[in-house]
């Protein structure tokens, strides 16, 4: 998956589901890979990396 199609998978799960986008995106990688398609389960670690940076930094 190129990386401007991660950008849009991610801004469009955030726009869906908001925070939860992140948990969600974690879920579908798992599932995934507990099904055995690598390929698949990489974008979508890709799309929960692209939202946890869009996050930012945690405050304290």
């Amino acid at each position: 998956m190129r990386m401007e199609d991660v950008e849009l998978q991610a801004r469009a799960l955030f726009d869906e589901l908001g925070p939860r986008a992140i948990a969600t995106a974690a879920q579908r990688a798992a599932q995934l890979e507990s099904e055995g398609d690598r390929e698949e389960a990489s974008n979508w670690r890709r799309i929960q990396q692209r939202l946890t940076e869009k996050r930012g930094a945690r405050q304290s």
